[in-house]
């Protein structure tokens, strides 16, 4: 019969990571009362203090923050061992949990999620469409999709792809605004601003040797690109987004490349886990098949905009 003492340890660091009785709760689908009881259990097992409590929050004592120490390494390396021991069974299964962008999510993950499955029945999928920047630890992810700029953590981050990014309008705008031929035009253009980008208030240009910053301004702001692109479809303005959403938008001239001489900054599409010992299998082997779905060196959704790009006129091309 497993102790008490240890049988509370999940239930005391799912409350610490997720930072509430109730957040972890729900996560261990038990009541909030369960969890209350089960941490006073711990404390008096132990004859200390876990937690300072308040109406709103909760702090761990410094004897609090020497067992999450030892208790979240020793629950990390037992899920790694199940892993583990699970591929001794030859065939992947468990739950796979993921968090992507949702535009880059409905576009280039969701169509080959049921290939996958297809592939290992056994797995199960649970995918996040959400833009705003998730904690992996705290909703429990093995791995997320980003895009662009990573902010510095403790996470592994396997470039997948890269991602580019264009000026655009749609060409009714062009015709009723004119076309901008330096960054510092864009101030007279109104500018449609996505709220969850990540390169700061200013995009950013070069040429050559040269880097340009402008602050953009215009009347509407979104937390969701797909938004943006139905704007600037729509010929509202000028917006800054992705070939992986807009390539065929380009290839088909319902947009148009804005200021093509002045680059906007590469990124590239990254897997992002947790720094494990043991990576489980199911993670590589979801990161292995949708890296060859999208192509390492030039991604499927930027061949048709390329080769529209190669047989344009040269005054057309980007230098």
């Amino acid at each position: 019969m497993i102790s008490p003492k240890f049988s509370s340890l999940p239930i005391f660091v799912a409350v610490v990571e997720l930072g509430s009785f109730s957040a972890a709760a729900n996560q261990l689908n038990i009541t909030k009362s369960a969890v209350s009881k089960r941490l006073t259990q711990l404390e008096n097992i132990l004859g200390v203090r876990l937690f300072h409590r308040t109406t709103r929050q909760i702090h761990l004592t410094e004897a609090g923050e020497r067992l999450y120490f030892y208790a979240s390494q020793s629950l990390s390396y037992a899920k790694q061992g199940m892993d583990a021991v699970s591929e001794l069974q030859g065939e992947p299964q468990g739950k796979l949990k993921i968090a992507t962008p949702m535009s880059f999510g409905i576009r280039h993950i969701a169509p080959y999620i049921s290939e996958f499955l297809k592939r290992y029945p056994k797995l199960e999928i649970d995918l996040q469409l959400e833009d705003q920047m998730i904690d992996l630890l705290q909703g429990g992810f093995d791995l997320a999709i980003r895009i662009g700029h990573l902010p510095v953590s403790n996470l592994i981050a396997k470039r997948l792809t890269g991602c580019k990014s264009v000026l655009c309008a749609s060409p009714g705008y062009i015709a009723q605004a004119g076309i901008p031929e330096h960054p510092a035009d864009l101030r007279h253009h109104n500018c449609l601003l996505y709220s969850y980008f990540r390169g700061g208030h200013a995009w950013t240009f070069h040429q050559r040797e040269k880097e340009y910053k402008v602050v953009p301004k215009g009347n509407l702001v979104m937390n969701n690109s797909e938004g943006i692109r139905r704007a600037a479809l729509d010929g509202l303005g000028i917006a800054q987004l992705p070939t992986f959403m807009i390539g065929k938008d380009l290839t088909d001239g319902h947009l148009v490349p804005v200021m093509p001489r002045y680059h906007l900054p590469d990124h590239a599409v990254y897997a992002v886990y947790p720094d494990r010992q043991y990576l489980p299998h199911k993670v590589r082997l979801f990161i292995d098949f949708i890296q060859s779905r999208f192509g390492a060196d030039t991604p499927y959704w930027d061949q048709g905009f390329q080769r529209a790009q190669s047989t344009a006129p040269d005054d057309k091309k980007p230098c």
